[in-house]
């Protein structure tokens, strides 16, 4: 089992990625092909399957979690490019492993702290063992206490896989 929150993008903002994105486009659904399987889907993190009904929308992963919390994360409030499913496909259900975890494959975990700037970071190469691998770089960034949230990311094109934040005992999200 994991010992952090993952969390994907929140079923209320994908309703709204679904009629338009972050950057103000109509979503625009189509038919996953070859070229797109196996990428990572941000809704029920998991990978695309051939013949999905999918889109390809623009998303900006701070703007609503600053928002709520009255912040201006200024230039950190960038957006790009997620693929999520065109209709409600159910989300995310946690399990025992990290999301999109194949050894070998780069990823960026990027540190925020509470007014949504950036407060760190580093490059993790997944090892063999995922789950392991992932707890130390979430120990090593939640060891700062000013950090408040975590996002992985792609190292190839940048793009938000999904969020992580402490968990507690109780099961809350920190």
């Amino acid at each position: 089992m994991t010992r952090y929150t993952v969390l994907p993008i929140d079923a209320a903002v994908l309703r709204q990625l679904r009629i338009a994105d972050d950057a103000g486009r109509p979503c625009a659904p189509y038919i996953a092909t070859h070229d797109d399987v196996g990428s990572p889907l941000r809704c029920c993190l998991r990978p695309i399957a051939l013949g999905e009904r999918i889109a390809l929308v623009s998303y900006a992963p701070l703007r609503r979690w600053a928002a709520a919390r009255g912040v201006d994360p200024g230039a950190y409030d960038e957006q790009g490019p997620v693929f999520i499913h065109a209709d409600d496909c159910g989300g995310f259900t946690p399990g025992a492993t990290y999301p999109f975890a194949r050894p070998s494959a780069l990823r960026t975990v990027r540190r925020y702290d509470a007014r949504g700037r950036i407060a760190g970071g580093r490059l993790l190469e997944i090892p063999a063992d995922a789950t392991a691998g992932f707890d130390a770089a979430f120990d090593a960034a939640f060891s700062d206490p000013d950090v408040v949230l975590v996002q992985v990311r792609a190292l190839e094109y940048g793009c938000f896989h999904f969020e992580v934040r402490r968990s507690d005992p109780s099961g809350s999200i920190g």
